[in-house]
């Protein structure tokens, strides 16, 4: 009896073993395996990582030295002052010194940072809804055969065609307050003149219109090219239903456009928020300081002020980056809840 239990015994370890074997064994082979893909897939596409090779090499250069750059002298306290610098025949060597996180504690315990991502937020939302909105209006009236629609569409893309600082001065000339159009209008029409560019208030909308100006064509043609991709039986199909106009739209038009819709909203959204040239050309920020966003911000502290603080702004710089990321990540994965795929 003792002589078949250990027996017994022996042959269950035997089966541990082997089953362990076993299980080393695949585990093994799968992580051979693993390599093995990934060695045939760089066999079997050499030719296009070899064509992307030089795009990787180039961004890397333009994009990933000044990042890696910005992020180390966002850790010192680098300035105008105690940078490498060279005056006539001298050369003066850098005496900058790494203070880790301080900079990231002064900007963030500043009020200005405050007041600043507040109206950056704003901007960006007031912006990309009311742009989402015409855009959407206009793609869906373009959407359908009008005589002359081809004319109108080439009228509704001419401020994407044209240079954006050129359409800026163009605004900053309409909005001027003794001599612009639209004062010289209104008061006409026996209407006072507004100061739109010296009123803090008037200032922040006539910047959120001409942003809105030059990005509806951009939203209007990316829309477009959804609505025509959507098939019309469904339309048909719908109207035989007795759906009506609305209906259709909301259950054909707006989950047809759901896909192009996340990826413009997203792109609107952050080109919005870095928009310097707007902000920049039409208010310098003014007056004051209350159309300044993030990115103006982090300029002014690299060019404008006195001594120019160049961690300051590469802080600036940094932390603008870390929001825009946790924008993304937190919009793919509400996208992801929703089953869209991002």
């Amino acid at each position: 009896m003792a002589a078949h239990t250990s027996q017994s015994v022996a042959a269950a370890a035997g089966d541990d073993v082997g089953h362990t074997d076993a299980a080393r064994g695949r585990g093994r082979r799968t992580d051979s395996g693993k390599r093995g893909g990934a060695r045939r897939a760089l066999a079997t596409h050499w030719y296009a990582w070899a064509m992307i090779a030089p795009v990787v090499l180039v961004l890397g250069v333009i994009i990933g030295w000044p990042l890696v750059r910005g992020i180390y002298l966002s850790l010192t306290d680098a300035n105008e002052r105690n940078v490498a610098r060279t005056i006539g025949a001298n050369h003066i060597e850098a005496t900058y010194e790494f203070v880790g996180l301080d900079n990231y504690v002064s900007v963030l315990g500043d009020p200005v940072f405050l007041q600043r991502l507040v109206w950056t937020v704003v901007w960006t939302v007031a912006c990309v809804s009311v742009t989402f909105a015409l855009g959407l209006a206009l793609a869906t009236m373009l959407n359908r055969d009008f005589r002359g629609r081809a004319a109108y569409r080439m009228a509704l893309i001419l401020p994407w065609a044209v240079p954006g600082f050129v359409s800026v001065f163009a605004w900053r000339f309409l909005f001027n307050r003794d001599n612009g159009i639209l004062n010289k209008v209104l008061e006409g029409g026996g209407i006072s003149a507004i100061p739109w560019l010296d009123d803090p208030t008037w200032a922040k909308l006539s910047v959120i219109t001409v942003n809105v100006w030059l990005g509806v064509p951009f939203m209007m043609v990316a829309l477009l090219g959804g609505l025509q991709s959507i098939p019309g039986e469904l339309y048909e199909a719908a109207e035989m239903d007795g759906a009506s106009a609305w209906q259709r739209f909301r259950h054909i038009t707006l989950p047809g456009l759901r896909a192009v819709s996340m990826t413009v909203v997203l792109l609107s959204t952050i080109w919005t928020f870095n928009m310097f040239p707007v902000i920049f050309l039409l208010t310098r920020g003014g007056p004051g300081d209350s159309t300044e966003i993030l990115v103006t911000q982090a300029f002014r502290e690299a060019f404008i002020a006195s001594p120019r603080d160049f961690a300051g702004s590469a802080t600036w710089g940094v932390l603008i980056l870390a929001l825009l990321m946790i924008f993304a990540l937190v919009y793919r994965r509400s996208l992801r809840k929703q089953g869209e795929v991002w």
